[in-house]
């Protein structure tokens, strides 16, 4: 890789960076809401109580999410730091641009990922 390529892949891992902990940031956030939402449920109406689960439930999925985005988004932060990022944890080969452009914190090539 010649030095003026190594500057856009430096420029391109930085923007992804700013990416990653702006959507890491928004992913805790969101977290910290979710958590506030499902401890102020305290309803004692049976009916009341019985809609509150339903929205737990929807709640307590969208967390879980969330937490393994927010572990995924991590991890590729610190192949960033390590200086790792960009190459598939499997198998070695870059990930291609493309790819990382959709899924900016995975740690799979195309082939491995399938």
């Amino acid at each position: 890789m010649n030095l003026a390529s190594m500057e856009v892949a430096m420029k391109g891992q930085d923007i992804r960076r700013r990416e990653l902990e702006t959507r890491r940031d928004v992913l805790t956030a969101r977290l910290g809401t979710i958590e506030d939402e499902l401890d102020s449920h305290q309803s004692k109406d049976w009916d009341d109580l019985a809609t509150e689960r339903e929205s737990d439930e929807v709640l307590e999925g969208l967390g879980l999410s969330s937490q393994q985005e927010l572990r995924m988004i991590e991890a590729a932060l610190a192949r960033m730091d390590a200086g790792e990022y960009g190459a598939c944890t499997k198998c070695g080969a870059d990930i291609s641009e493309e790819r990382l452009d959709v899924v900016p914190f995975t740690p799979f090539c195309r082939d491995c990922a399938a």
